[in-house]
């Protein structure tokens, strides 16, 4: 088993259901989990071999300035886009935090999490 992470990826946007949240936005945190074969790329040292994290924090960059109501919704925008993008992914779990709910408490944040596989290259 091959994986790729990214970890504590901190961005800066306007989703959630009520209309301030919106407009005054607030950080969230996403740590992503991706399975696919890395062994050819262990071998060549050649990043043609393998899925270049910088393609994917950039895809969540662009689906994360995408208003959402629901961090399901833009969860799953996510994972859609990166199995598009790399059919050679055979799993795919995300967490999203938004570090600012608005409610009562004080707490780190409130998190989803969404997990798909995938049957790579078909």
């Amino acid at each position: 088993m091959s994986k790729i992470f990214l970890e504590d990826v901190k961005i800066y946007a306007y989703h959630g259901v009520l209309p301030e949240e919106n407009i005054i936005g607030t950080y969230y945190i996403l740590n992503l989990e991706i399975h696919t074969d890395l062994w050819k790329a262990a071998e060549s040292d050649d990043l043609n071999d393998t899925i270049s994290y910088a393609d994917i924090n950039d895809i969540i960059l662009e689906e994360m300035k995408v208003k959402s109501k629901l961090l399901e919704h833009v969860a799953g925008r996510i994972i859609s886009k990166i199995n598009q993008n790399f059919p050679e992914v055979s799993y795919i779990k995300l967490k999203i935090t938004k570090t600012a709910p608005p409610m009562q408490g004080e707490m780190k944040g409130a998190s989803i999490e969404l997990e798909k596989s995938f049957n790579p290259n078909n």
